[in-house]
């Protein structure tokens, strides 16, 4: 293939495009923003209708990228470090989901603060999630990467982060190509509940990412970006990650070091090398950009002191909380707890109450969607988020708040027709509008669902910020009116309300159902008052 003099940026940009994304999403910030610029203005991203348009802001990019790797296409979203800040929800919440098609987080940090308020470490936040990190130390390492991230992703079912520094990524070298890969089908996770983030979901699919640390551990272990390299001098053992093995290698002639170098590029640490190090070489130096991430885990608060036990060995579950039990267990006391749970407290699964509207409105959606397969209604943080559960079994995806319209915006980009994105009236002033504003400016051919029951249910009945204002809201955002229709969720409208969403599916562009009636327990209680 070609080769091309790209920024670090622009390396990872034609990677990706190299890769077969279907869509990049990004908000502009010092040192990020070449990413998308590049690809907006790439013919090979044009002919492929590869999506390259600026979201709101940083949360509502991941949001939309995940959606587009729910629905089995490779996405990467882009953000300086302290935007990853904006999307620390979904970022968090989407290592428990796990990914789909390819997806990938570009986040690049920027020592010095050139541009930026702090010197953040986004390698902290990956550590924090436990997924992976790629980072170069140079721009042909970017590019390959960047290219072998997404299949990396698909591999082990998990977002990937690729940590550049503003070096790195403003600067030029030249960059080999490889071949273009297709992008991929539309495929549904099998798994109709992996991306519902219920508690009772959530933690299965956390113990899920736990258990997928020991082969990231062996990834890192025999990845071609992790280099040990012997050195003669057993004086001094260095390691470095990143552009720092750049900035060390260029203190020799011919990048000859003469002591011993772990090149760390792919993590999580690769322990094992770092194992062989210390017992080869007498002191360490650790040579990593950003914050001390490697060196505090070498030293420890009780460097070379007794045995430490806890999570990390198992003395102490790695999940869940801990108990007066758990620590009898840890201590090597009496495992008394008992397993008899008596009938009278069997548990019960949490239910919509009787009489609640977002029956009528998920009866609604059942009916419409059953002319499809399943997979296509977006969900978010609320009351309705129960529609997951039997009876109704009505949505597929709660990722977190404002994320439902996102999302659905993401898989539709990917070519899912149709789709729905349903979210509470509370929820969508909290974070839903702006995740609205992006499918206005594309128009996208979504139908989005505000279940509008006036007030703020699931917290205890607070006023929502959105009574009697969603649709002017909407308006304001720019819906088109004739697109915006308030029906009122009750069996007696039925008939009249499904024909009204039938229409909207069909409409070729953003529109918004707004099902309005009181929540039943708000109600009792105005009544009682009375």
């Amino acid at each position: 293939m070609s080769k091309l003099l790209l920024l670090g940026d622009e390396a990872i940009a034609q990677a990706a495009l190299d890769a077969g994304i279907s869509g990049v999403y990004a908000y502009p910030g010092t040192p990020s923003t070449e990413v998308m610029e590049y690809v907006q203005k790439s013919k090979q991203a044009a002919e492929g209708g590869v999506h390259r348009q600026w979201s709101a802001n940083e949360k509502t990019a991941m949001e939309a990228a995940i959606g587009m790797s729910y629905a089995g296409k490779r996405a990467i979203v882009c953000m300086k470090h302290v935007g990853l800040n904006v999307a620390a929800d979904p970022f968090m919440n989407s290592a428990v989901t796990g990914a789909n098609g390819g997806l990938v987080y570009l986040i690049a940090d920027d020592p010095s603060m050139h541009s930026s308020q702090d010197e953040q470490d986004s390698r902290f936040y990956a550590k924090f999630a436990n997924i992976p990190v790629f980072e170069p130390s140079n721009q042909q390492e970017a590019y390959d990467m960047t290219y072998e991230a997404f299949a990396f992703s698909e591999k082990h079912r998990i977002p990937v982060m690729l940590r550049v520094t503003t070096r790195l990524a403003h600067s030029r070298a030249g960059v080999s190509r490889k071949e273009a890969l297709p992008q991929n089908e539309i495929k549904l996770v099998e798994n109709r509940k992996q991306f519902i983030l219920l508690p009772a979901i959530a933690r299965g699919l956390y113990r899920e990412l736990l258990a997928k640390q020991p082969k990231l551990e062996k990834e890192a272990e025999t990845s071609a970006y992790n280099k040990y390299i012997p050195g003669e001098d057993k004086s001094l053992g260095i390691i470095t990650t990143g552009i720092a093995y750049n900035y060390l290698m260029e203190n020799y002639v011919g990048r000859k070091c003469p002591y011993t170098v772990l090149k760390i590029s792919q993590y999580p640490v690769p322990t094992e090398l770092v194992k062989r190090m210390v017992s080869e070489c007498d002191a360490i130096l650790v040579a990593e950009e950003g914050a001390p991430l490697i060196e505090e885990s070498l030293k420890g608060m009780l460097d070379n002191g007794p045995k430490v036990k806890g999570r990390l060995d198992g003395a102490l579950p790695r999940d869940g909380e801990l108990n007066p039990n758990l620590m009898a267990v840890a201590l090597g006391l009496k495992d008394t707890y008992g397993t008899d749970v008596p009938k009278i407290v069997a548990p019960r699964p949490p239910a919509l109450c009787h009489g609640c509207p977002h029956i009528d409105s998920y009866a609604l959606i059942n009916e419409v969607m059953a002319n499809y397969s399943p997979g296509r209604v977006f969900a978010d943080i609320g009351c309705y988020t129960l529609g997951a559960l039997p009876p109704y079994n009505a949505i597929y995806t709660t990722l977190d708040m404002g994320a439902s319209i996102t999302m659905a915006k993401g898989a539709s980009d990917s070519g899912l027709r149709p789709v729905i994105a349903v979210i509470g009236d509370s929820t969508f002033t909290h974070s839903g509008m702006t995740s609205l504003l992006d499918c206005v400016i594309e128009n996208t051919p979504i139908t989005v669902f505000i279940l509008d029951n006036m007030t703020t249910g699931m917290t205890g009945g607070q006023k929502s910020h959105a009574f009697g204002k969603i649709a002017q809201i909407c308006k304001g955002l720019g819906i088109p009116e004739e697109h915006i229709r308030e029906i009122v969720p009750l069996k007696k409208n039925h008939e009249e309300n499904l024909a009204i969403v039938k229409e909207e599916l069909e409409y070729e562009g953003v529109s918004v159902i707004i099902p309005i009636r009181e929540c039943v327990q708000t109600l009792k209680k105005r009544l009682t008052k009375k």
